[in-house]
């Protein structure tokens, strides 16, 4: 990689693009922006904390469900803070090696939350549809191996995406958006032949996509028949609210990134506006998902209040 950074024009010292704020709002933006990301991090915190130590929590569903919080905190964190500094102190510097780490975690989180939603559909399917066979078939074995299946094929298909980048010399040293992603970095480049980056782009796209709904669209469907066919309507109820959180989550994910796609495409959009919507994917989906999570998901809340109870409840005993 080194050889094709020997352009005497390019600088690990970049520049990256910043929001057009006026100069009165740029703190009530910050401000906004700190509390934003302090939520995130103590909702996604919560869940995380009551997954690792409330027994009622340690089933296979919550294993896989823990890597969505967690995903999340990476993701806001790879994302925000470094855009509210820059907010603040209106500087525009970014170093190409943790620029390039940025893009890499961002494009992780966008292809890890389908695969995990697909792997999660999987577990409410074997759960409904084989109750007596689930514990038979969901051993500590073959969640593992789902998990690391999401998490690997997530990482290979990105990994491949970012050393194509590794063929190109760089000869610029401006970062067009205000976080760093892969449009961004390839715009480093001296070539103006992207072809092979554009399609294999548009390939992992179509497979996450694709593969993400075809296995959600056959667990939903499979349960939804189940569930009207062999249950009585408590346990209707009780089975599609276990899946609720996994399909609002699912449905906001496409919602906001198709807004983001969408406003790239539109020219009459401000670069500004355009900028917000990108980054939205870092900012709403894991501000949002814990609270669908935390509300959505019985199991959760009975867990929080107990934790809640117990605290409440010690000081007194204590004294």
């Amino acid at each position: 990689m080194a050889g094709n950074l020997s352009n005497p024009t390019f600088t690990f010292n970049l520049k990256i693009a910043q929001f057009d704020i006026h100069p009165k709002a740029m703190y009530p933006v910050f401000l906004a922006g700190v509390l934003i990301y302090v939520f995130s991090v103590l909702c996604n915190g919560a869940i995380l904390g009551l997954i690792i130590t409330q027994r009622s929590l340690h089933k296979p569903m919550f294993y896989i469900l823990f890597s969505l919080p967690l995903t999340d905190l990476i993701a806001i964190t790879s994302a925000l803070p470094r855009v509210l500094v820059d907010i603040l102190t209106e500087t525009n510097d970014v170093y190409y090696p943790t620029c390039v780490l940025q893009a890499f975690l961002l494009h992780l989180y966008g292809g890890s939350i389908p695969f995990l939603l697909a792997a999660m559909s999987v577990d409410r399917y074997i759960a409904i549809c084989n109750p007596l066979r689930y514990n038979s078939i969901m051993t500590p074995c073959k969640i593992c191996g789902i998990i690391v299946l999401a998490w690997g094929v997530d990482f290979a298909l990105v990994l491949v995406l970012f050393s194509l980048h590794s063929r190109m010399e760089k000869c610029k040293s401006f970062i067009s958006n205000v976080y760093c992603d892969n449009p961004s970095l390839l715009l480093l480049s001296c070539e103006r032949d992207f072809t092979v980056n554009n399609i294999y782009g548009l390939f992992i796209t179509a497979f996450i996509q694709l593969s993400s709904i075809s296995v959600q669209l056959f667990s939903y469907t499979h349960i939804l028949i189940t569930c009207i066919k062999h249950t009585h309507a408590d346990s209707k109820v009780k089975a599609l609210n276990t899946c609720i959180a996994q399909i609002a989550t699912f449905f906001l994910f496409e919602i906001v990134t198709t807004v983001a796609i969408l406003s790239y495409r539109i020219p009459s959009i401000s670069s500004s506006a355009q900028r917000i919507c990108g980054l939205m994917i870092y900012t709403v989906l894991p501000t949002v998902n814990p609270v669908i999570y935390g509300m959505k998901t019985k199991d959760i809340r009975i867990a929080f209040f107990m934790v809640w109870k117990r605290h409440k409840v010690s000081p007194v005993l204590l004294n």
